[in-house]
């Protein structure tokens, strides 16, 4: 090559992320993804409902086995996605910068409360039993002893306006304590979510723990809302119109557990509300004394 040439660029093509593989949309579906000057920075997949049954279908799949881990295997896997994220951090701050329209500092400090996010809620996978489970009081001869258990597949609307932070505030909770997750990222920023399946494919999580869409949520949201295996749904983004009431009267459909959205700093410290939100509790009875060993839970 001669000192005058020019080197082309190697642009990106993202994909999403089911399964634990990268499949393009079964649609063959793309749409543009630009910067906030309306600069092009790149097509990503638009994907169909179709994509969005596959992923609905991995995650089941993967429930069981996340689910039985134990809490301390949960926070090993999930600090060695906070390391992969911190060896690539520089990728993210610039797609935080240009999906955001953001300065590099202010990007850069975005990425790292992110990261620090990822960590925080690692920590709390083997603790958060502690806070919301215990022993009860009973007036009888028995041990009452309450358990959180993962409510099972949820679907995450990520937030629209915070295409990283946000983003990592919303999937984190819902996997640290042993659900498994269909993310629609942020359409107009997709890009930080479809780069974090492949720091997710290169970790110890296993595939199909975390699922992330990119497109429409007026599209696909009906369609996971009121799908029959999906257990719960957070509508924090859902805020296009009447799209989180009308996502939430379909989730009615089967019951399920609904977040639903409401004003939040995501730079403020996040509590415990986003774990407890997708945990159910398990009861446990056991009689003490001559009334046997047997015991019975509901």
């Amino acid at each position: 090559m001669s000192e005058s040439a020019t080197r082309l660029s190697v642009f990106k093509t993202y994909k999403l992320y089911v399964g634990g593989k990268f499949p393009r949309s079964e649609s063959g579906r793309v749409y543009e993804v630009t910067d906030s000057k309306g600069k092009w920075l790149a097509n990503v997949p638009l994907s169909s409902r179709k994509d969005a049954r596959d992923a609905v279908v991995a995650a089941r799949k993967a429930f069981g086995g996340w689910a039985g881990a134990t809490a301390y295997n949960r926070g090993q896997v999930l600090y060695r996605v906070a390391e992969m994220l911190e060896g690539r951090r520089d990728q993210f701050v610039r797609e935080v910068a240009e999906s955001e329209g953001l300065s590099k500092s202010k990007a850069a400090a975005v990425v790292d409360a992110a990261i620090d996010r990822w960590v925080w809620y690692a920590g709390w996978t083997d603790k958060i039993a502690q806070v919301v489970g215990g022993a009860n009081p009973v007036a009888g001869p028995y041990f009452n002893l309450s358990t959180p258990e993962p409510t099972g597949v949820v679907t995450v609307v990520a937030p629209q306006d915070s295409s990283f932070l946000g983003l990592i505030s919303v999937i984190a909770p819902v996997i640290a304590t042993g659900n498994t997750a269909v993310v629609i990222a942020s359409e107009k920023s997709p890009l930080p979510a479809l780069s974090l399946g492949e720091v997710l494919a290169t970790s110890d999580l296993p595939g199909g723990v975390v699922n992330i869409l990119s497109g429409k949520a007026s599209e696909m949201g009906p369609h996971l809302a009121a799908h029959q295996d999906v257990n719960a749904i957070d509508l924090t983004g859902a805020t296009e119109g009447d799209l989180a009431r009308d996502l939430e009267i379909a989730a009615a459909d089967n019951l399920k557990r609904v977040l639903r959205p409401h004003a939040e700093d995501f730079a403020e410290s996040p509590g415990t509300h986003r774990m407890t939100a997708f945990l159910e509790t398990k009861t446990v009875w056991h009689p003490t004394g001559s009334l046997g060993a047997s015991g019975s839970s509901y």
